[in-house]
């Protein structure tokens, strides 16, 4: 009886609000929910009428009175009242039949303003939240993936997102430096775009491009280059085409995007303490988020820092995970979580 009359009641949600994907925890239950950050509503009005997985489908191939946009870029809210109806649906999906709203713990990127941590926490208050608490995202990565971030010795973190990159060093469950770099997925696929027209003057879609990414894109030479037929638009000729790319011109193609990264993670070594330092020597760094799942850039770091480099298991949950975590520890969220000063 009592645990009918419990389950009646809200569970608490962890929130992984990214730039290309929403992934929701639900305590004791793990992640439920792991869909796009799409949203397609009917042109000149808030009126939604598809979500996540289903409006990315849309994309790019909506008539004129339907758009499907992302309302997320870069990591932080680019559309207040998208996002706040995206959030409703999500967790109104996950949290049917509760007597008493949620409290969510939301992960930002460490880089954010305070306007725009205020911006995530009015948007999930008024999908339904009873409560809303902001956490790092890389703080909530490096718990996810589960690195001793309690313990007085340096654990590295980055975190490849679709928007933002989060490099940090944590030590005794706090960020001891940080950097937040607006460079992700979206980037990469950015510039796989700009190179098919600047080399074949040929225009492709953003779907085609993280296509394009995924199945033949890399950032270390591999061992068998790999090849793959794109279909695009010729710009001369406005007519369909299709043509032959190699893996190796698209690894260069994200030579930009990469360098930025590199030097971003080289910064934050500098700055990092001796102490901590020594102990990255044997520890050495994890990456996660959909980024790292890009071929060879373990190696690449790797080569870069020397330092060891460890893939998450599952990268794409790191930031769920921890944010479900979190949820699991209330002194944690007490004392660590970022709440937004007003």
């Amino acid at each position: 009886m009592f645990a009918q009359l419990k389950s009646l009641f809200s569970n608490d949600i962890g929130i992984d609000l990214g730039t290309a994907n929403c992934l929701v925890y639900v305590g004791g239950r793990g992640i439920v929910l792991r869909e796009p950050s799409v949203v397609a509503i009917q042109a000149g009005t808030n009126n939604v009428l598809a979500v996540g997985e289903e409006a990315k489908r849309w994309l790019g191939r909506t008539p004129g009175n339907i758009i499907a946009i992302r309302p997320m870029k870069d990591g932080v809210i680019a559309d207040f009242e998208i996002t706040e109806a995206m959030l409703r649906h999500f967790i109104k999906k996950v949290q049917h039949k509760k007597l008493i709203a949620p409290r969510v713990v939301v992960a930002v990127p460490s880089g954010i303003t305070e306007v725009e941590k205020r911006a995530v926490k009015d948007s999930a208050t008024h999908a339904g939240a009873r409560d809303v608490i902001l956490i790092d995202q890389p703080l909530a990565s490096a718990i996810g993936v589960g690195l001793p971030v309690h313990e007085p010795a340096g654990n590295m973190i980055v975190d490849i997102g679709g928007g933002t990159c989060e490099i940090a060093i944590v030590s005794l469950a706090n960020i001891v430096f940080s950097r937040s770099l607006r460079v992700g997925g979206d980037e990469f696929d950015n510039t796989i775009i700009a190179h098919m027209k600047r080399a074949y003057n040929m225009m492709i879609g953003e779907r085609t491009a993280e296509e394009i990414k995924i199945r033949i894109g890399s950032a270390f030479p591999l061992e068998q280059e790999l090849t793959m037929d794109v279909k695009g638009r010729d710009l001369a000729a406005g007519l369909p085409k299709t043509l032959t790319i190699r893996s190796e011109e698209v690894r260069e193609a994200l030579q930009e995007p990469l360098s930025s990264i590199l030097e971003s993670i080289r910064l934050t070594l500098e700055r990092c303490p001796p102490e901590l330092a020594s102990d990255l020597v044997d520890r050495g760094l994890v990456m996660a988020g959909g980024g790292s799942l890009l071929r060879g850039i373990d190696r690449l770091v790797a080569e870069e820092t020397g330092l060891p480099i460890h893939l998450a298991d599952d990268p794409m949950s790191a930031v769920a995970e921890g944010t479900g975590r979190v949820l699991e520890q209330l002194e944690f969220i007490k004392n660590q979580a970022v709440r937004p000063k007003y």
